[in-house]
């Protein structure tokens, strides 16, 4: 028997939700919550706290060694997975519906966006939304203010520059900056 699959394995794959999918109230439901928890999340008076209200929006274990600096939006919550000894400067906004994956060890320095939903550009079909996953592998770090767009992969090891928007999938130990980012330098 072949199952349908629900609106979060959908999401997950990637593609096209449309607003009037009959599923699309569930995600409103986890994003009320998120937004409620993350009242609590940005009040949080230590590195502990924070941690304990970030684990509780992503429903998984935020390992002691990753430090996360508030305030910390997302959308969300439950699709964002982050290794260990990674550290989240101020001022991160993670939307997450398509899914975000921070490998072990990554650097993400202060306002950098992750953005996994994007919109139809044609205008009839504008009300839905495209999701595609973002992957930050292992010893990456983001610069300052950086933006990572749907569908991008930051290889291992590899810079992005502050500033840069990043359209494309980034090579292992390579380092990228501008508008749209561009490799400016091989590790």
């Amino acid at each position: 028997m072949n199952k349908e699959k629900d609106i979060f394995e959908r999401m997950l794959e990637g593609g096209i939700i449309r607003y009037e999918d009959p599923q699309f109230p569930q995600i409103t439901e986890i994003v009320n919550e998120t937004m409620k928890l993350s009242q609590k999340l940005n009040a949080s008076t230590d590195s502990s706290e924070v941690r304990q209200w970030l684990s509780k929006i992503i429903r998984k274990k935020v390992e002691e060694s990753t430090t996360v600096f508030i305030p910390f939006h997302t959308n969300f919550g439950r699709f964002i997975n982050i290794g260990e000894n990674v550290f989240i400067n101020h001022g991160c906004s993670f939307l997450d519906l398509g899914g975000i994956t921070i490998e072990d060890d990554v650097l993400i320095g202060p306002n950098v966006q992750l953005i996994t939903e994007n919109h139809p550009i044609q205008p009839t079909e504008r009300k839905a939304l495209d999701l595609k996953s973002i992957l930050i592998k292992r010893n990456a770090w983001v610069g300052a203010g950086a933006i990572i767009l749907p569908g991008v992969t930051v290889g291992e090891n590899s810079v992005v520059a502050a500033g840069a928007v990043v359209t494309k999938d980034v090579p292992d130990n390579t380092v990228v900056a501008g508008v749209p980012a561009k490799v400016v330098k091989i590790l």
